[in-house]
């Protein structure tokens, strides 16, 4: 036996378990969505939770976030989307606004964002945003993502890379893949359309990121309709259905501020609303573990994640 570079024993255990890892997304988005991962990170409910630098709320809200750091992955979840740059961008975000996913989407698709002008704006933005979470935290990101999959759009994927490979990065943080195998996303049937979308767009991002020399996870799911109203509990279940071997699971959990009220800010800055107190209900209840021991999957810990992320080894505890 031998123990590796990241401090796993080698060869694996004889009783290492299969094991997934949960993320949660936006934190900074909101104070009520901020508030509801801390908690979850309390207690123990999750493996990580993506952060947004270019929200008004982060400098406030990172502290907190920064106490929790020691198990719990923590990474950048770059923003083109919602709000404002932490950069001029006129070609891309002409009045200080960042463009809807749907514009932004068509502009990559229609080649749009590989003109020069569009991939310096695209650089020095998320450049930004790493150096935003660098000043909190003293250290770049465990991973990057994008609040929405931006990040494996073509023409934002590029320099994405580039920026992550000039700063040295290559081999120190991994990157989200949220594509999925056709049979996979059929197999769980929840919104198949949504996921194969996302799986189409991020169609050779895999590949990429590892020429780049960066680790993905292989295996993701959490797709979800956000439904004001239903289970939730019967959407995680088919998240856990037909694992990949480094399996990622999203999800957007939220708070309200008072018993009976939404949360304001968060109906001014995203459609995703009433779903969210739904899922942090379910993921901090008995029924969270129970779904997952049914599963055969085991939860990974944010520091267990650290340190696999960076292989290519199957996820385990």
């Amino acid at each position: 036996m031998r123990v590796d570079a990241f401090g796993e024993r080698w060869p694996p255990r004889s009783d290492a378990h299969p094991a997934f890892a949960l993320c949660a997304d936006d934190f900074a988005m909101t104070q009520g969505v901020s508030r509801a991962i801390l908690s979850l990170a309390d207690q123990g409910r999750l493996s990580a939770t993506s952060v947004m630098t270019t929200m008004p709320h982060w400098r406030a809200l990172a502290p907190a976030l920064r106490e929790r750091e020691a198990d719990l992955a923590i990474g950048l979840h770059l923003n083109l989307t919602l709000g404002q740059p932490a950069t001029a961008m006129p070609r891309l975000a002409p009045g200080g606004r960042l463009p809807a996913f749907g514009s932004l989407a068509t502009q990559s698709l229609t080649g749009r964002l590989q003109g020069t002008a569009a991939r310096n704006e695209l650089a020095a933005e998320i450049g930004a945003q790493l150096d935003l979470f660098a000043e909190v935290f003293g250290r770049e990101p465990d991973y990057v993502d994008g609040h929405q999959h931006v990040h494996v759009l073509p023409g934002v994927r590029g320099p994405l890379l580039t920026c992550l490979g000039n700063r040295g990065l290559a081999g120190r943080l991994w990157l989200r893949d949220p594509s999925e195998k056709v049979a996979s996303i059929l197999s769980r049937r929840g919104p198949m359309v949504k996921a194969l979308v996302i799986a189409t767009l991020a169609k050779g991002w895999r590949e990429a990121a590892i020429a780049g020399g960066f680790a993905t996870n292989h295996g993701f799911a959490g797709v979800s309709a956000f439904r004001s109203t239903g289970n939730f509990e019967t959407e995680f279940a088919a998240f856990l259905v037909a694992p990949g071997p480094r399996h990622l699971v999203m999800c957007h959990p939220g708070t309200i501020y008072r018993a009976g009220e939404v949360d304001a800010e968060l109906m001014a800055l995203d459609p995703v609303v009433d779903s969210r107190p739904m899922e942090f209900a379910f993921l901090k209840s008995p029924r969270f573990a129970e779904i997952c021991n049914a599963a055969g999957l085991a939860l990974m810990s944010g520091a267990a994640l650290k340190r696999q992320g960076l292989s290519t080894s199957a996820w385990q505890v």
